[in-house]
């Protein structure tokens, strides 16, 4: 049985528990820079993806996809998105 098939069991959860077999091959190509890839911490959303966009003393400059910087957090690649085995990330927060 395939992974997708396998999920089925879980109905309408499933989406929310692990990636398609299709997502999990795109999280895998995705270009990802560990070095300028971030989390930036959102009053709202509790974090954003973010890019780094440049370090001056002391000073990091985030391009964010909503809402203003604060504290920056290094952020794992995408086909470590929903992962079941936690202990496989790089950063755990």
């Amino acid at each position: 049985a395939s992974p997708d098939a396998e999920m089925a069991a879980f109905g309408e959860a499933a989406p929310y528990l692990r990636k398609s077999e299709k997502e999990r091959i795109e999280a895998q190509n995705k270009p990802f820079d560990a070095k300028t890839s971030v989390f930036v911490v959102h009053p709202k959303e509790s974090f954003v993806k973010g890019t780094v966009q440049s370090k001056e003393s002391g000073k990091v400059t985030v391009k964010t996809e909503a809402g203003e910087e604060d504290q920056i957090f290094s952020m794992n690649p995408p086909k470590y998105d929903k992962i079941e085995d936690m202990a496989m990330m790089t950063h755990l927060h």
